[in-house]
């Protein structure tokens, strides 16, 4: 893989796990995006396929949470992407990651917030 990744994480011990869901997340867009270069009739298809992948693996694990799954593709032109987020909620349970991942050609910006049901 060329390129790189950052991560950040919102959750302790014992509740949402983001080190497992930044696995996730990073295995759903390079099976969607891979190698490959920006391409804007690809955009719609990856943006959507990367959300549902990780929403279908998150949901695997079978853990008592609701999730939201958020992903931005940019092309690489030297504009300036800045994204934030702010959550009202459980910090003991609940927990949010957020990954950015970049190649040659594009950004990817994926955010995972999971919410507890119990």
């Amino acid at each position: 893989m060329t390129g790189g990744m950052e991560e950040f994480h919102n959750g302790s011990e014992g509740s949402f796990n983001a080190e497992e869901a930044d696995t996730i997340v990073k295995e759903c867009i390079e099976n969607v995006v891979g190698g490959g270069d920006y391409s804007q009739s690809q955009v719609n298809k990856w943006t959507a396929n990367i959300v549902e992948r990780c929403l279908t693996q998150l949901v695997k694990q079978g853990k008592p949470y609701k999730y939201i799954v958020t992903c931005a593709v940019m092309q690489k032109t030297g504009a300036g992407l800045h994204t934030a987020n702010s959550c009202y909620w459980d910090t003991a349970m609940d927990g949010s990651c957020t990954v950015r991942w970049e190649n040659r050609t594009m950004y990817c910006v994926v955010s995972v917030f999971a919410v507890a049901t119990a």
